[in-house]
């Protein structure tokens, strides 16, 4: 699934791919909100996303559907 992380006072946002469900990524980030903690996401690569806390905007977590190809119908 699609990951958009946007922070504080910075124009660019992250956005990654994730095989984490998004219950996983919105505990994680309810977590770092309340802590106070970094946010530590992992993305399809192994690669870890690390962000303070205290400097996210927000965190928007797409849906975990496949994407469809093509032009067959519905």
């Amino acid at each position: 699934m699609e990951i958009k992380i946007g922070i504080q006072n910075i124009a660019r946002e992250i956005v990654f791919d994730s095989e984490q469900s998004a219950d996983e990524v919105a505990a994680q980030v309810s977590e770092a909100l309340a802590k106070g903690t970094e946010l530590r996401l992992k993305d399809e690569k192994g690669r870890i996303v690390i962000v303070p806390g205290n400097a996210l905007g927000y965190v928007e977590v797409g849906a975990e559907e496949a994407r469809r190809v093509g032009f067959g119908a519905l």
